[in-house]
């Protein structure tokens, strides 16, 4: 087998690479078509969970071929760990009107269920027609509280992974694909 090119940069601090760019441009245009075949016909309004979900959401709704409004919304749980430090905690709210709107709620990563739980129970609350959601990562393994994504980029394993928008510490998202961040690189928030 031949070696592995010696990776640089950002992508030096990865122990593997699970999911290729390729792989990932990809994915979202099958999403993008699965989710305008959902919603043919009607209108649709986007919301992100951000940080992590505004680079899959900007590029996953240039896939999406129906008229669609976008609103973000901003929780907090992880800060500068790679478990969730506290619940999840609503700290900016959409702006758009939900009440009997098609809504289809994004996030970059279904782990524990906790955030898209409380996030899917706060926008119910408006009264949406409907209320779907999708991720880029299923992390099953980790599922702590009954809930599934009804569109899913990609299942992966129980591992701490980082790029397309995934951080540790509010780094890394910038990186293209998605990898496994290095041990040595969870245990210190500050790069060498």
């Amino acid at each position: 087998m031949p070696d592995q090119p010696q990776r640089s940069g950002l992508l030096a601090d990865l122990d593997e690479i699970i999911i290729e760019s390729a792989a990932i441009t990809q994915r979202l245009k099958q999403l993008g078509q699965e989710i305008s075949e959902s919603y043919r016909g009607r209108e649709l309004i986007v919301i992100s969970i951000i940080n992590g979900a505004i680079i899959f959401t900007a590029d996953l709704i240039r896939q999406i071929q129906v008229p669609l409004l976008l609103d973000c919304i901003r929780v907090s749980s992880y800060r500068n760990a790679t478990a969730p430090t506290q619940a999840p905690e609503i700290i900016d709210s959409i702006r758009l009107e939900l009440q009997g709107a098609n809504v289809l709620l994004v996030d970059d990563i279904l782990d524990t269920g906790n955030t898209l739980s409380r996030v899917a129970s706060a926008l119910s609350e408006m009264q949406p027609a409907s209320l779907k959601t999708c991720v880029l990562l299923d992390k099953k393994t980790r599922r702590s509280v009954a809930f599934e994504a009804d569109f899913v980029g990609f299942e992966i394993p129980d591992a701490f992974v980082v790029g397309y928008g995934l951080d540790f510490a509010e780094r890394y998202r910038q990186l293209p694909c998605i990898g496994v961040l290095n041990p040595d690189r969870q245990r210190s928030n500050q790069r060498a």
